[in-house]
């Protein structure tokens, strides 16, 4: 019986085996190999954070308020994690347990080893319990971000959905292949939502494409309106027994596209305004205006505040408040317009994915790091290693005029017998070197990792933007009834001298030479000339082309008129947009690249100038060139002054103009981030290629002023302090 049984059910798998293998060779054997793609894609293996969730939802488990979680499922929907709600959030509140923990932990142990809680301690206490709020916030809203990348990635590709499917549908009414058509020919995600449309059905979940359709659409809903209803009008064409108005339908739904992204964008950067000056005032003028008064402020307040605090405020809390307000800004983004590339698709893919432009940026900049630490180098041993003074005072070097102030100037605080400084104005001039070797280190790697595909996308848009007049041409010998294998090479002449003339040619060579169908001679694997002109656009209009030769040359000639007129409406709008968006970028740029480089530069020289003269100040006294009882202003002499402002409770400019260098920086990356967001979406490549140039530009222009503020300023506090001498 159990043989017999065996034997059945082996014949059954048999047959259903022969049954699928002649259905995938099928009609529909594409449908069948988009399926079984986006089954792979969608049970890839699952990321850390969802691993994480997913282990920690099993300790954790919280139950959120109804809003709460409603919010986060669609969040979740939308970026396509597999994790639940309650996971999401118990991951949050796990992290924010174990680091207040882990904070109060530290705390007592030092206090049960050192007998007491040093101000230092409490800061670093206060310091952790704010990472510790901070790492909740960022796991508690991460679902939401990423379903923000990828609503800002999918949305730019709104506008070359509708397009592929529109000049489709011109010559096949046919709805299901004409979004099977955009699915091949648009990139992730976008494409990846289009292949779910016919997982759904083929799922059971819906009955139609249609119903599947729709069902996806609702999701756009409270994002892009304007998707949802080119869509419907698609589907209205459907419907039509005239064929002109079943034309002039879909052209409305492309028209509706672009007029909708137009206007949303037009509201934005009306709307994006206001918010980025405050950001430029909060995040940039006023604490760069606040550094000037700390080397006074921290002498007054007896050394209370350090050059370790300054660096709390300046390199972590206001970076992170610039941060999150941008985040504000870009989270109201309208979608529909940006950069549709895919990285992962271009042959220079290798270089960007490669670490090794990291190292060599590491083996240019480290000798200029080392320069920036060198007063710290000398005084902690190297000097004694090689046999020179750690230290040198200007007269023992030539330079008189600055007596025997020395040229790095490490102070013993008598309060805490500890070493501070350095407070000398070389130290300070070497200290540039720092915030300068690490920029370049990101600029220098940036640049290596994306020129090969900046180039390739260069010269890509230069293809495209002519390739709307040459495709013209074509569409016109095939509609005067000359055969495709003979057009292009009527094209190639006509356009000769332009970039599309290239490809043109070599299709032609392929087919008179090679003895090779349209087909092949344009996307044969080996010889291909789609393999030199890496293109979406016209890789899918030559896709066009092909399927639509197959019903004639008048349809192939059509179809190919009316991309080229699709893709310099395009083109239209997309120029209008940057238009609107000028004003807000062009202020990012200047105040980036400008302004707040000079702005701190003068900082620093100011900080410069006062540590100079205390600094003088105190030397004089010491070597007895002072007595200390000589009037400088309003009655006050100058041993009063020097007593007030003591030295050594100063925040060295050394360490100032370090974390100014680095604020500089930090400002820079998220600001340029929030500008290419702006313009072009997501789009990574863009992002790390405005970095590289940004960064070279602003601390090169900070170095050289803050080089010129400190050397200026120095030498006016020189004749100041001369003529108290005198």
């Amino acid at each position: 019986m159990k043989d017999s049984t065996k034997e059945f059910l082996k014949e059954y798998e048999a047959r259903i085996e022969r049954e699928l293998r002649a259905e995938v060779t099928g009609s529909l054997s594409d449908y069948s190999a988009e399926y079984r793609t986006f089954r792979r894609e969608a049970l890839a293996p699952l990321s850390g954070y969802e691993r994480a969730c997913k282990s920690i939802g099993r300790i954790i488990k919280l139950k959120l308020a109804k809003k709460d979680e409603e919010r986060v499922r669609k969040a979740i929907e939308w970026a396509h994690l597999d994790i639940a709600p309650e996971e999401a959030a118990g991951l949050a509140i796990f992290i924010l347990l174990v680091c207040i923990f882990i904070s109060a932990l530290a705390l007592l142990a030092s206090y049960l080893i050192t007998n007491t809680l040093s101000n230092d301690m409490l800061l670093i206490f206060l310091l952790m319990l704010f990472v510790s709020f901070f790492l909740f916030y960022y796991l508690n809203s991460l679902p939401e971000r990423i379903a923000q990348k990828w609503r800002l990635k999918a949305s730019s590709q709104m506008v070359p959905c509708i397009l592929y499917i529109v000049v489709y549908m011109r010559h096949t009414s046919n709805l299901e292949r004409a979004i099977h058509f955009a699915s091949q020919h648009l990139q992730p995600p976008l494409s990846l939502d289009l292949k779910k449309i016919f997982w759904d059905v083929e799922t059971a979940k819906f009955s139609t494409i249609k119903d599947s359709l729709d069902a996806y659409l609702e999701k756009w809903r409270e994002h892009n309106l304007e998707f949802i209803e080119a869509f419907h009008l698609i589907e209205s064409s459907l419907y039509e027994p005239s064929e002109e108005r079943r034309i002039k339908i879909l052209e409305k739904s492309l028209e509706v596209i672009l007029d909708g992204v137009y206007e949303k964008m037009l509201h934005y950067t009306h709307d994006v305004k206001s918010p980025i000056t405050n950001i430029y005032m909060l995040g940039i003028v006023l604490p760069t205006l606040g550094l000037s008064l700390l080397p006074l402020a921290s002498a007054l307040m007896q050394g209370a505040i350090r050059w370790y605090h300054v660096a709390l405020i300046f390199n972590i809390i206001v970076p992170f408040l610039v941060f999150y307000l941008t985040s504000n800004v870009l989270s109201n983004r309208p979608g529909g317009f940006g950069e549709t590339e895919l990285l992962e698709r271009n042959p220079e893919y290798k270089y960007y994915k490669s670490n090794e432009p990291y190292f060599i940026a590491a083996l240019i900049t480290f000798p200029l790091l080392l320069l920036g630490f060198l007063p710290f180098l000398l005084h902690y041993g190297l000097a004694e290693a090689i046999g020179i003074n750690a230290d040198y005072s200007f007269q023992s070097i030539g330079i008189e005029f600055l007596g025997n102030q020395s040229i790095f100037d490490f102070k013993q605080d008598p309060a805490t017998k500890t070493t501070v400084g350095p407070f000398g104005p070389l130290a300070l001039l070497l200290s540039l070197f720092v915030p300068l070797s690490i920029a370049l280190f990101f600029a220098i790697a940036y640049r290596l990792k994306t020129q090969r595909l900046v180039a390739t996308r260069n010269e890509t848009k230069k293809l495209e933007k002519e390739f709307a007049s040459s495709i013209f041409q074509l569409g016109n010998r095939l509609a005067d009834g000359i055969p495709a294998e003979m057009a292009f090479g009527r094209v190639a002449s006509a356009t000769k001298g332009t970039p599309t003339s290239g490809f043109f040619s070599l299709v032609n060579t392929n087919i008179q030479q090679a003895g090779m169908s349209v087909e092949s001679a344009i996307f044969n694997k080996s010889r291909g000339a789609i393999n030199y002109y890496p293109s979406e656009l016209l890789k899918t209009s030559m896709r066009i082309l092909i399927e639509s030769i197959k019903k004639g040359l008048s349809v192939a000639a059509r179809a190919l008129t009316a991309i080229s007129d699709y893709v310099k409406n395009i083109h239209k709008v997309n120029e209008r947009l940057k238009d609107l968006l000028a004003d807000v970028t062009s202020g990012m740029k200047s105040n980036m690249s400008f302004l707040a480089p000079i702005l701190a530069a003068i900082v620093v020289g100011l900080a410069s100038m006062i540590t100079m003269i205390l600094g003088r100040l105190d030397a004089l006294i010491s070597s007895g060139q002072l007595t200390g009882q000589e009037e400088v202003m309003g009655g006050a002499t100058v041993g009063v002054i020097s007593d007030m402002f003591k030295i050594v409770n100063i925040i060295p400019p050394y360490w100032l103009q370090i974390i100014v260098g680095v604020y500089i920086i930090e400002i820079i990356f998220i600001l340029t981030t929030t500008l290419v967001t702006i313009e072009s979406g997501e789009d990574r490549l863009g992002e790390k290629a405005e970095k590289s140039k940004m960064l070279i530009t602003g601390i090169t222009l900070y170095t050289i002023a803050a080089f010129l503020s400190i050397v200026a300023l120095a030498a006016l506090a020189v004749i100041a302090i001369s003529g108290i001498v005198v």
